[in-house]
């Protein structure tokens, strides 16, 4: 296959056009200057900033490709919208490989990666309709994508991801969505979220390993900066997470006005999610520091589902109730990160940013409530994208705050060449969170939370 280049400065304008920017904290740190020696400490870099936009959207993939064919399979009214959002999300992944490989070469990745699509919805269907053969038949035309996208990437990359570990890592992906949709269909809900979770860390582990290989092919475009660096690391973690609670609880307070017997099971998803977070500060700080944390954080998350019970019960008066509960968390949560930052992440930015992730939830919820599904996953996919943005904040405030944390190891002398395995930085992210969590300790541990 024969890839054609494009020029340094349509490949950086290509990737920011795809990153939201967020004005949430300043990145005080700086990198070493010494790109072949000593760690940046950075986590907006030219190679950061690439493994993010990747890290979104393939995540976000893993996200919509389940949710859509949990649509497919409940034949919900919402099917072509979540299939549409899923299509979108494709061009947008298409875009960030057209913007370095040509579009020529991004028209055939699309190409190929949406006929994965096609192939899973057509398990979807033969799955309705008991059809074994079209199960079969599906399965086997996944099989034969898998083989061909691993060409994809292993020529496109130089061989720096090599193809048979790239085929494994593919059909880990498959494995992972028809695990999910399979648990889904026999009615064993705690499965098939717990499942939904590996399969977008699953994602965010390849787009990791591809910025590596794309930022190693492509040093001149990247400025010689790594996309694994702890600081990066970091913020990557934190992305994952943020970005996943925003598709969870979307799909949480779907499912809460539905009436679904999954609610159980999607709620409990999102509040591990939640549980993600917490686990640094119980493990380092204790239980009671980590329970005073869970408090804080999962406070919004009941705000939210009293506006679903709210709005499911025609009761006005409650969702007003909830809508200022949420307002009164902005401001508090502002706050408390301000001050645990020392102003580097400033509470007047915080509370914008709060208050956009509360109104694209609602929104998407309200739109999704009177059968406006374009609206509804129009939001859900902008709540996904901004979840970015305070990732991005936090990440820059601690390793400015902790930057001892991140700085004086040395870089291997060649970037690594490995299939689709995880970071093995993640320790980072957990002390480094809990530090900024233990700075003001006393601040939670303390605090008197209201009677909910």
């Amino acid at each position: 296959m024969k890839m054609s280049k494009k020029s340094p400065i349509a490949v950086l304008l290509g990737i920011s056009l795809l990153m939201p920017t967020a004005a949430l904290a300043h990145d005080h740190s700086t990198d070493s200057g010494d790109h072949g020696g000593a760690i940046e400490s950075s986590v907006s870099t030219p190679a950061a900033e690439l493994r993010i936009t990747l890290d979104t959207a393939l995540t976000e993939h893993a996200f919509l490709a389940i949710e859509a064919m949990r649509k497919g399979a409940d034949g919900a009214a919402d099917f072509d919208q979540a299939a549409g959002a899923l299509l979108a999300n494709s061009d947008d992944i298409a875009a960030a490989v057209s913007s370095v490989y040509g579009e020529e070469n991004g028209a055939a990745f699309l190409e190929i990666w949406n006929s994965h699509i096609t192939y899973f919805v057509d398990y979807v269907v033969a799955t309705g309709e008991g059809n074994q053969e079209g199960i079969d038949q599906a399965l086997a035309e996944l099989e034969e994508y898998k083989v061909e996208q691993a060409a994809f990437f292993a020529t496109a990359t130089e061989d720096r991801l090599p193809q048979p570990a790239l085929e494994e890592g593919l059909m880990m992906h498959i494995d992972d969505l028809l695990e999910v949709f399979d648990a889904y269909v026999a009615g064993d809900f705690e499965t098939a979220y717990t499942g939904e979770r590996e399969a977008i860390h699953h994602m965010s582990m390849f787009a990791e390993q591809l910025s590596v290989a794309i930022a190693d092919q492509f040093p001149d475009v990247f400025e010689g900066t790594n996309p694994d660096t702890p600081a990066v690391d970091l913020r990557a973690d934190l992305n994952y997470i943020f970005t996943e609670h925003a598709g969870l609880a979307a799909m949480a307070m779907q499912d809460g006005i539905d009436g679904a017997d999954s609610f159980d099971a999607s709620a409990g998803a999102l509040f591990a999610n939640s549980d993600d977070l917490t686990a640094a500060v119980a493990s380092v700080y204790g239980d009671e520091a980590g329970d005073a944390f869970l408090d804080i954080w999962n406070s919004h998350i009941g705000y939210f589902v009293d506006y679903v019970v709210a709005t499911g019960g025609d009761d006005e008066a409650g969702q007003e109730q909830a809508l200022a509960d949420l307002d009164e968390y902005i401001v508090e949560q502002a706050a408390f990160l301000d001050a645990a930052t020392e102003g580097r992440v400033p509470a007047e930015a915080l509370e914008e940013g709060l208050t956009a992730h509360v109104g694209q939830l609602v929104t998407a919820f309200d739109a999704y409530v009177e059968g406006d599904y374009e609206t509804a996953y129009t939001n859900i996919r902008e709540a996904y994208a901004h979840m970015t943005m305070p990732a991005e904040a936090l990440s820059a405030a601690i390793v400015d705050q902790f930057p001892e944390l991140f700085t004086g190891a040395e870089m291997p002398e060649e970037m690594p060449r490995t299939g689709l395995g995880g970071s093995q930085t993640l320790p980072y992210a957990w002390i480094a969170l809990g530090l900024l969590l233990a700075a003001a300790g006393t601040i939670m541990i303390t605090r008197t939370r209201k009677e909910q």
